[in-house]
């Protein structure tokens, strides 16, 4: 059995904080804003991922206000969300992401991004797929107020799923 899940997130651009994307820093004259570390990335995959089992959002596991994920590193809710399908008997096929903003240029650190959300979902680095894209300077990503991420994800389950007739 296989699932396909969507994730999308923004988070605006802020001085004084890290820029975190994929869970890499990357030297910016920005960061993300988030109640974690904002990373807009993991946030979409780890949304398409809990999408695909029927399990809501991260916001839904990872509430904001709650102290134990304030400042926390975005891959370790990905780890937890790898868990949760590992706990529900699905495995991660493949990921295919794009991050959209002007700045800073994403491809310098695709690969070591690959590598670390790999190693989160217990997979290959070749099963994740990280793209980048610009606004074309329109709106507040083009502006380069903020950071958009989207991110489509394939799971497989060896467990067979009984439907009901109720």
């Amino acid at each position: 059995m296989m699932r396909v899940g969507l994730g999308y997130d923004v988070h605006p651009l802020v001085v004084g904080v890290p820029c975190m994307i994929g869970g890499v820093e990357i030297p910016h004259k920005k960061g993300l804003q988030g109640y974690s570390d904002g990373d807009v990335l993991l946030h979409a995959i780890s949304d398409a991922l809990l999408g695909a089992i029927g399990g809501g959002d991260i916001g839904r596991h990872f509430k904001e206000g709650d102290p134990r994920w304030k400042g926390i590193s975005s891959l370790k809710l990905l780890e937890r969300v790898s868990m949760m399908l590992s706990e529900k008997g699905w495995r991660t096929i493949n990921c295919d992401c794009v991050v959209i903003a002007e700045a800073p240029k994403i491809a310098p650190y695709a690969e070591e991004m690959q590598k670390k959300i790999a190693r989160a979902l217990a997979t290959r680095p070749e099963d994740i797929n990280i793209k980048a894209s610009t606004h074309d300077r329109l709106g507040f990503i083009g502006q380069e107020e903020g950071i958009a991420a989207q991110a489509i994800c394939l799971l497989h389950s060896s467990m067979v799923e009984h439907v009901s007739d109720n």
